[in-house]
């Protein structure tokens, strides 16, 4: 499927306008799975591949993709299904999730579509808490489930996920209990960052998307409730069902009584973003998921910089 991201500078103008592209691909039968195109770098026909000695089951091998070696993932393994099969006639997605490259081997690539992210819904309550499922929509005649790759690489592709020492002893006092709001529809993400939280003693509110989100902070400011006081920042995913992170950004710029909270936008959506991006939907900054230093240090600053703030204003 070449030229795929042709168009990647036309995708950017749906900043802010909750909206997606969606690769849809299937694993096996007629049932499609989605994919933002965001996370794609390019899909090609599956080259010949090596086995990895003491790989994980799910990576069926690797191969080397532009002068670099490219682990290759049978999404169909990964998710409980069966293995794919005559591998020679199936495809490669090349994805950058989590600051690293990765390959996703699927039966069949299918087309890309657009859609508002209000027409994306939750999976399913009868799904289960071990669902690989991030959302569900509708194309058409077909129900395209949209797949929890961060789940899937969590569990394939290990990496730290605890704040370091380093980090922890640099904390200081501070003048207020902190609080963040933390919005995310991976239940993976949530649980890396509610740890990295814990380890340096922050308090945290849970949101699973932009609305739910939007929902609570509006339902502060007219109880002038005093979370909203101590609420040092809000850590937001940009994918989300309902209403994404661009779009509840820039909700929160609206409102008057909103519109000063410092907003982080963490996403896997690394390598494509750049300052004026940033700027673009009102956040305060960007960082890429997931490293617990990186973003417990980025809470930590926020912290001493409200600290600095305070004394300036007496």
């Amino acid at each position: 499927m070449p030229g795929i991201l042709e168009d990647i500078d036309k995708r950017t103008q749906m900043v802010g306008q909750n909206r997606l592209e969606l690769l849809l691909f299937r694993l096996h039968g007629k049932q499609h799975f989605g994919i933002n195109v965001f996370k794609v770098r390019e899909v090609i026909q599956c080259p010949s591949l090596a086995h990895l000695p003491k790989s994980h089951p799910s990576v069926c091998g690797v191969s080397i993709i532009r002068g670099k070696t490219l682990p290759v993932i049978d999404l169909s393994l990964a998710i409980g299904g069966k293995p794919l099969t005559e591998t020679s006639s199936c495809f490669v997605i090349v994805t950058e999730y989590n600051r690293s490259v990765q390959g996703l081997l699927v039966k069949g690539v299918e087309r890309i579509v657009n859609m508002g992210w209000e027409s994306v819904r939750p999976p399913p309550q009868s799904a289960g808490l071990d669902t690989y499922l991030n959302a569900v929509t509708q194309v058409g005649d077909h129900m395209i489930e949209i797949l929890d790759v961060e789940k899937v690489f969590s569990e394939v592709i290990h990496c730290p996920v605890g704040v370091s020492r380093d980090v922890i002893n640099s904390m200081g006092q501070y003048s207020a209990q902190p609080h963040v709001l933390v919005v995310d529809d991976s239940s993976v993400a949530r649980g890396q960052i509610k740890r990295a939280l814990d380890q340096i003693n922050v308090s945290y509110t849970l949101a699973m998307d932009g609305r739910q989100a939007l929902d609570m902070l509006e339902t502060w400011a007219a109880n002038k409730d005093p979370v909203l006081q101590r609420l040092t920042m809000v850590i937001t995913d940009i994918e989300m069902p309902e209403m994404d992170g661009y779009t509840l950004t820039t909700e929160i710029r609206k409102n008057t009584q909103l519109k000063c909270i410092y907003v982080l936008l963490h996403s896997s959506l690394s390598g494509v973003f750049n300052d004026a991006m940033v700027k673009r939907v009102g956040a305060d900054q960007f960082i890429a998921k997931f490293s617990a230093d990186d973003l417990a240090v980025a809470v930590l600053n926020r912290l001493r910089q409200g600290d600095l703030e305070a004394v300036a204003s007496v």
